[in-house]
């Protein structure tokens, strides 16, 4: 089912006169296409909650429209959205067991679309099967991991077979291996269910390796949407480029003048169709070349050896950050002098953004 966000805006008034209260969502649009995978991803306070609980009814929208294929759904109660939620917490039922907890919401259908005990458990089982724990069915919450109750709260949405999967913040609360292997299962059922699901996540890595699109908020404002190897390779601004990668793009404070791209003195690039500007340099740690003879001096710091990489950790005065990091081969000799490294940098992984607006600014290298 597509989902079509028309200028959609949430405002929560403040506690006092003075208060100007907060804009947590800001004249979203967006059309989100049928049976896709997509990461909300932004920090925390960003407005990413805020807009599944619009989409799921939990809130009204201050201004704007919400359209569920053709159907205006704007105005319409939260159980008639045809809507699954999964919470951060699992909230299940501690004195059901799996089953009872999955069936719970075909319980309370009624009307035409009520089911007979038979059609409720056929579903309930299937949902079971897709997610696999139908081994656990007979155990209460507490005698389950919590990736295994991650598991039963996400068959308790999909039971109901809904149109629309909301998933906000689920693999928060698991280990590392558990939220690796969770969203693996969470790819893997939505290819096999089809169903459009919308991704609440603050974590990048989470939100790349599984969506077919994410869309990057900041303030309640989307910053930018696209496939997820496209925003990283092609970021609209500073803030995207900063969110983005692990480790984090290193940026320097430099200055584009006469056709070269400086970093202090140092002309670190040529580069062409370019205004003469203050500029951020953004580096990604992957665009570091080790070089004795190259361009960019930083100080160095220390090696942190990972395997098959190595981490060169390094400063520099033109950079707020504490520690940079670039990230090479663990066959590559890095040879500091005097306590001094040097790099070459590769064009298509170092982008420039204006200092003033820190919008993305386009070159060509010379």
């Amino acid at each position: 089912m597509k989902v079509v966000l028309e200028n959609l805006t949430k405002k929560f008034p403040g506690r006092t006169r003075k208060d100007p209260g907060v804009t947590a969502v800001n004249n979203f649009n967006i059309e989100i296409p049928d049976g896709k995978l997509i990461g909300l991803l932004g920090p925390s306070g960003c407005g990413k909650s805020t807009a599944l609980n619009l989409l799921s009814g939990l809130l009204a929208p201050t201004s704007g429209k919400i359209y569920f294929g053709d159907e205006d759904v704007t105005d319409l109660q939260p159980e008639k959205r045809g809507i699954g939620l999964v919470f951060q917490n699992y909230a299940l039922y501690p004195h059901l067991t799996v089953i009872e907890n999955i069936l719970f919401p075909l319980e309370n259908l009624k009307g035409e679309e009520k089911l007979s005990r038979d059609q409720m458990m056929k579903r309930a089982m299937e949902a079971a099967k897709l997610v696999q724990i139908e081994m656990l069915l007979n155990r209460k919450p507490k005698e389950l991991s919590g990736g295994q109750q991650q598991r039963v709260a996400i068959a308790r949405a999909l039971v109901k077979m809904p149109r629309l999967l909301l998933l906000d913040e689920p693999l928060s609360n698991l280990d590392a291996r558990l939220r690796l292997q969770t969203r693996e299962e969470i790819s893997r059922i939505q290819k096999e269910t089809g169903i459009t699901t919308i991704f609440v996540t603050h974590d990048q890595e989470e939100a790349m390796s599984i969506s077919d699109q994410i869309i990057v908020m900041k303030d309640g404002v989307i910053q930018q949407i696209g496939a997820p190897q496209e925003v990283y390779d092609d970021p609209k601004n500073l803030f995207v480029a900063e969110f983005l990668g692990t480790p984090q793009i290193n940026t320097f404070e430099g200055e584009v003048k006469d056709g070269k791209l400086y970093i202090g003195n140092e002309a670190v690039l040529n580069v062409r169709n370019v205004n003469d500007q203050k500029v951020y340099v953004a580096v990604r740690p992957e665009a570091f070349i080790p070089d004795p003879e190259g361009p960019l001096s930083c100080a160095f710091k220390a090696l942190e050896v990972m395997g098959r990489d190595t981490s060169v950790v390094f400063t520099s005065k033109f950079s707020e950050r504490k520690a940079l990091r670039a990230i090479i081969g663990a066959d590559v000799k890095v040879e500091p002098k005097d306590g001094v490294v040097r790099f070459r940098l590769r064009s298509p992984k170092t982008e420039i953004f204006n200092r003033e607006t820190s919008e993305r600014v386009y070159y060509e290298e010379a």
